[in-house]
Order: C-alpha cells, then sequence, then structure tokens
C-alpha cells in the first residue's frame, strides 16, 4: 500500500507538472496565431478594437498586475530571512561579492560577444535610412546617482515605488538586525519564516492564472506588431536573436558546468516556467516571484542565497539588454556610415555592463539603455527609430536570457557556499508537490 501511494503522489506530480508546462506552451501558440490573424485578416474597427484594446488588454493588465503585486513583499519577506539565516557578516559580503562579479562579467561577455557578431555580420551595411526614424531619449541616471540612491531615505517610499535596489539594501540591513536583536529578533524571525511560506503560496495560486495571462499579452504583441515589422530589419533581428540564442546555450551552460559543476540540462529542464513567463511578459521583474520559488523548491538552492542573487538578477543582470545594445550600436554606426575603433568597442562594453545597475526589469527599458550607449560613442540617438519596430519582439526573448542567466548565476553561487541541495537539484519530482496540490 505505501508503495502504491507513493507511485500516486509521483503520478499526480508528473501530471502537474505537465499540464502547467503545457497549458502555458498552448496558450503562448494560441496568442501567436490569434495575434498574426487579427494583424493579417481582422479589419481595423468595433470589433478589433473590442479585442485588442478591450479583452486581450485587461486580460494582460490583470495578470502582469497579479505577478507585480508580489514582488515586493516577496522580496522583501524572503530577503529579510535569508540574510538573518547568515548570521555572517563575512559571508554576506562573500556572497554579495560572488553575485554581482558573476552578473556584470556575464553581461561583458553578452555585449562583447554581440559586438562581434555585429562586425562580422554587419547587418547595418547599405541600409536605406529612413528620414522620419525619431526616437527621444530619456536621461539616463549617472553611476554616481546609482550609488548615492542605493541607500532609501524612506523605506516605505522605496517600496510603494517598487525601487527593488533599496529594497534590497533596507531588507539585508532589517534582517541582520533581527539577528543582532537576540531573543527579540528570533521570535519576529519566526513570523517572517511563516509569511514567507504564505507569500510562496500566494505565488503558486495566481500561476493558475499564466496560460490565460499569457495568451492575451502574446496574442496583443503580434497583433499589433505583424510580420512587416521585419521587412528591412530581417538581419538586425536574426543578428540580435542568435547572440541570445548563443549566449543561453553557451554561456550559461559553461558557467554551471565548469563553475558550479551542475548539469546545464537538468537547469533548463526545471527553468521551463520561468523562462516561459519571461518570454510572455517581457519583465524580469514581473517573473520574479516565479523564478525565486522554482531556484528555491526545484533547483535546491537555500533561501539564504536566492533570497538575495534572484532579486538583485532582476535588477542588475541585464545580458539579454546588453547583447541588443550591442548589435544595435553596431547596426546603427553601419547604418549611417561611421566606423567604431577599437576605443569605441572598449567604452561600448563598459557603459552597457555598468547600465545594467540599477535598471527596472520592465518592458522597453533597454531603448532607454541604448541611448546612454549611443551617446558615449557619439552615434546619433535618432537611430533608435530604426529599430524601435521589432525591439517589443526582441524584448521578449532577451529578459527570457536574463531570467536564465539569474537562476545559473544562483546556483553557481549557492553551490560554492555549500547551500545547494545536489538532491533537490538533480531531482525531476522536486518542488512540484506544491504544484500537485493546486491542480
Amino acid at each position: 500500500m505505501p508503495g502504491r501511494l507513493a507511485e500516486e503522489d509521483t503520478l499526480a506530480q508528473e501530471k502537474a507538472r505537465a499540464s502547467l508546462t503545457t497549458r502555458i506552451l498552448v496558450g503562448m501558440a494560441s496568442g501567436i496565431l490569434v495575434g498574426v490573424v487579427f494583424n493579417l485578416w481582422v479589419p481595423t474597427g468595433e470589433v478589433s478594437d473590442f479585442a485588442l484594446e478591450g479583452v486581450l488588454y485587461v486580460g494582460g493588465k490583470v495578470f502582469l498586475a497579479s505577478l507585480k503585486l508580489l514582488v515586493v513583499p516577496l522580496v522583501f519577506v524572503s530577503l529579510v530571512c535569508g540574510t538573518a539565516a547568515m548570521e555572517d557578516l563575512s559571508r554576506l559580503g562573500r556572497v554579495g561579492g560572488k553575485t554581482l562579479g558573476l552578473y556584470l562579467a556575464t553581461t561583458g561577455i553578452a555585449v562583447a560577444l554581440a559586438l562581434l557578431a555585429a562586425s562580422l555580420l554587419r547587418p547595418g551595411a547599405g541600409f536605406g535610412l529612413m528620414s522620419e526614424a525619431t526616437f527621444v531619449a530619456q536621461q539616463a541616471p549617472s553611476l554616481r546617482d546609482v550609488l548615492v540612491d542605493l541607500f532609501p531615505s524612506n523605506p516605505v517610499k522605496a517600496m510603494a515605488e517598487g525601487n527593488m535596489l533599496q529594497i534590497i539594501v533596507f531588507a539585508g540591513l532589517f534582517g541582520l538586525s533581527l539577528t543582532l536583536a537576540g531573543e527579540s529578533g528570533r521570535k519576529l524571525l519566526g513570523f517572517f519564516r511563516d509569511l514567507n511560506e504564505v507569500v510562496m503560496q500566494l505565488v503558486m495560486i495566481l500561476m493558475a492564472l499564466a496560460p490565460y495571462g499569457v495568451f492575451c499579452l502574446v496574442a496583443r504583441v503580434f497583433a499589433e506588431q505583424g510580420l512587416e515589422a521585419f521587412e528591412h530589419l530581417f538581419g538586425y533581428f536574426m543578428v540580435v536573436l542568435g547572440v541570445l540564442v548563443l549566449h543561453a546555450l553557451l554561456t550559461y551552460p559553461a558557467l554551471l558546468a565548469v563553475l558550479g559543476r551542475l548539469d546545464p540540462r537538468t537547469f533548463y529542464r526545471k527553468m521551463r516556467d520561468p523562462l516561459v513567463l519571461a518570454f510572455s511578459t517581457a519583465s524580469s521583474g514581473a517573473t520574479l516571484p516565479v523564478t525565486l520559488r522554482t531556484v528555491q523548491r526545484r533547483l535546491g538552492a537555500h533561501n539564504s542565497v536566492a533570497s538575495f542573487t534572484v532579486p538583485l538578477g532582476a535588477t542588475v543582470n541585464m545580458d539579454g539588454t546588453a547583447i541588443m545594445q550591442g548589435v544595435a550600436t553596431g547596426f546603427i554606426a553601419q547604418a549611417y556610415g561611421i566606423e567604431l575603433g577599437t576605443g569605441d568597442y572598449l567604452m561600448v562594453v563598459l557603459t552597457a555592463t555598468l547600465a545594467s545597475i540599477g535598471t527596472a526589469g520592465v518592458p522597453g527599458v533597454g531603448l532607454v539603455m541604448l541611448a546612454m550607449v549611443l551617446e558615449q560613442v557619439n552615434l546619433p540617438v535618432e537611430g533608435i527609430g530604426l529599430i524601435i519596430g521589432v525591439d517589443r519582439l526582441l524584448d521578449m526573448v532577451r529578459t527570457a536570457v536574463n531570467v536564465a542567466g539569474d537562476g545559473a548565476v544562483t546556483c553557481v553561487v549557492a553551490r560554492s557556499e555549500g547551500e545547494l541541495d545536489l538532491a533537490t537539484f538533480r531531482d525531476p519530482d522536486a518542488g512540484l508537490a506544491d504544484t500537485a496540490s493546486q491542480s
């Protein structure tokens, strides 16, 4: 009888896993199909407006809001628990140094690969510029301002505005204070641990909305973009897409295998749900609750590490965005017939890497960062208007790459600190019990 119950539980977990992943993928595929049909064959009118600006718009916004409502409480509560569990200032500094170093290193590799591909393949060579191409650049924050803004003057305001870096700093200090407060701190820490479990359960409840939210978001994007956006930008699109795939299938597996001594295939199998959500929402911030749950429950990273590395990654790890910036810089320079020297390329690598710090994980932010990169090498910012047509679709892919980087760095750092449960990482059914209970 016990063996039979165990077998039934395993089957339930497999069914839950297949059901959730399959439903999300079906929602995404259906959204692409419906979006293309609307773009090609449904004329503009009341029906189109009701479907795209009514049903699909509301459905997508509700889904994103349901994910984003979890970000601040999840990051704060989880990071307080994780920091308090460390009990060692030197260890906290060590984990922070490793994490930030790996994030900046992978971002540097990403933009270097992008510049190399743009130089060799030259997607902008002979490109006919359109006179109406315009883009109004927003002012990017300086590195000095980013460093000053790390520390909140009002933590409540930081939480209300969703300022991730300030929330991370305050939560880290609060968690450290719990450790130093003795018995009073231990009592309050128990409350935060219980609250963390409740928030994780809320993540699972909202995941039931994922297939429908994904459908609405993807359908609306493809209905608006259509296929004509690729007519003049096919070369640029394919170069960016190719470098994104190369980075995801080369850099991260090498990081996992060499530094973490972990199987990349197992990692990507278990990261399916966050990657699909990242693709459909184009927001690493909105995907953060699902990413954090996956690296803890499915991949085995301890909360003391994951609660720090994942929120930080959603804020500073922009590998996919750096790839877009590298290729776009080369593309715009070629389109305007401007030759970049070695110093210019080095400046692009440095600027794109540093620009990732303090950039919000929201859709479209890469264009703001690109404006800063172009200004550093004296390229016309209005060239962004050439690529803006396909940026939304590429934004979906590069967000998935960013989230994959968050998970990979988390696993490597956790393994280096002895805080990665290898049995959980290798167990294909790990973390599925909660999912099964929801189905």
